[in-house]
């Protein structure tokens, strides 16, 4: 998955670099180029790289469920003072 990431993230930056020079160069061609490479890291590279990072993690880390728990429990001992 590590090499897939990195090859679609070489390919969206030399698609994306090849699509500045033409339209430097004033081709029509360079801004689809340019197109195609910002989709590429939008709708592929992304998505592969949050779920490479995020696969094996539990996802109640990530909530807020425990600092909404402590909230009440000082909002409760607070009322008691």
């Amino acid at each position: 998955m590590k090499f897939v990431i990195i090859f679609v993230f070489i390919l969206s930056l030399g698609m994306l670099g090849t699509g500045f020079y033409l339209k430097n160069l004033g081709d029509a061609n360079g801004e689809i180029m340019i197109g195609l490479g910002v989709l590429m890291v939008a709708f592929i590279l992304m998505p592969l790289f949050i779920y490479h990072r995020y696969k094996s993690k539990k996802m109640t880390d990530f909530t807020f469920e425990k600092f909404r728990k402590d909230l009440e429990e000082r909002s409760k001992s607070d009322k008691n003072f």
